[in-house]
């Protein structure tokens, strides 16, 4: 069995801006390489997970959303793989365009991505992470009952709040993905 540290990716491993919708956009936190090689070094798969309502919303399509992947993964790999996969939901309730108009398991805070993620790469939850800057990346966690670590980049300021008035147990606060990896290293040591 691998483990796996699952990231969140718009306020985690990129800037977040109001939907990320074109490659020109995509701006990787400078740390992003070396705390995912920090984690690669652990042993951890690198797997991002991410909601991306706005090809729910029509605001651009899968197609633009795997050009942005393309752009991240030839960021951030350039030397090694440093990210495994990448898994989203297009799906939102709220959505404008008909066919990803639907509640879907796939959806944050529900665990379908992961339980995909661990069947399609062989994954032990029990030993694995999660990193986000949001309440739903920590339900998400608590969900599939993996490690969260709240990184307060992102919507992570803000999120805590939420986090602590819901009294959702975070295990680790981190100024940012490189300190969140770093703490991994930690616990690791």
């Amino acid at each position: 069995m691998n483990k796996a540290v699952f990231l969140d990716r718009d306020g985690t491993i990129n800037e977040e801006v109001d939907y990320l919708k074109r490659v020109e956009d995509l701006k990787v936190y400078s740390y992003t390489t070396e705390a995912l090689e920090i984690l690669k070094e652990l042993g951890f798969l690198n797997i991002i997970i991410t909601n991306q309502s706005g090809v729910a919303r029509g605001f651009f399509t899968e197609e633009d959303l795997k050009l942005i992947h393309e752009e991240l993964l030839g960021i951030t790999n350039k030397k090694t793989k440093l990210i495994d996969d990448i898994y989203y939901s297009p799906f939102h309730t709220e959505g404008t365009i008909e066919k990803y108009k639907i509640e879907s398991d796939l959806r944050k805070p529900r665990i379908g991505m992961l339980l995909k993620a661990r069947k399609e790469h062989s994954i032990d939850l029990n030993s694995s992470f999660f990193i986000g800057d949001t309440y739903t990346d920590m339900k998400t966690a608590q969900n599939a009952g993996l490690k969260k670590i709240l990184v307060l980049t992102g919507y992570g300021a803000e999120h805590l709040q939420k986090c602590l008035d819901e009294n959702l147990q975070i295990d680790f606060i981190a100024k940012d993905l490189l300190d969140a990896a770093n703490h991994i290293k930690n616990l690791s040591n």
